[in-house]
């Protein structure tokens, strides 16, 4: 694949450290349940794991006897901006995509960006894309995280 990405972007009646703060402690809250955004169950968990200074680590979701890491945090500034590496269950070994998140102050909340880019280091043929390429594609990844960004919206209150 060449540079497949999907960008989406919200907007959030909250301060940019309020935004950050709900997207990373609240996303099990927010994040949509079903088979198409958990891969797990929807009696799964997401969190995003810290360490004792109370940085982000990784993002796992969690089942009853399971836990799957999603990928390491690569970027934890909050209220600024988070990144971190996105697997599905189906991906090989050392195959994995990034997803960023960016907070910026806009009159009377904050504009939240997401990118999810890096589809390139997943081989050819893969399932993830279904079969799409290019615009296709980028647009059906655009799609699944707009959906999620509504929910994470809707929760926050716009």
């Amino acid at each position: 694949m060449t540079s497949e990405r999907a960008r989406v972007t919200t907007f959030v009646a909250v301060s940019p450290a309020d935004a950050f703060d709900v997207f990373t402690t609240e996303i099990d809250a927010w994040w949509r349940r079903g088979a198409r955004f958990r891969g797990a169950s929807n009696a799964s968990e997401l969190c995003f794991e810290r360490d004792a200074a109370g940085v982000g680590t990784c993002l796992v979701e969690r089942a009853p006897g399971e836990r799957f890491e999603i990928g390491r945090v690569l970027v934890w500034e909050p209220g600024k901006r988070l990144a971190f590496e996105w697997r599905q269950r189906n991906f090989a070994s050392g195959e994995c995509t990034e997803v960023e998140v960016r907070f910026e102050e806009a009159p009377s909340g904050t504009r939240v960006t997401l990118e999810h880019r890096g589809w390139e280091a997943i081989h050819h043929g893969h399932p993830a894309p279904h079969g799409l390429r290019g615009e296709a594609f980028s647009s059906m990844i655009g799609v699944h995280w707009g959906q999620l960004l509504t929910g994470y919206r809707t929760y926050v209150g716009a």
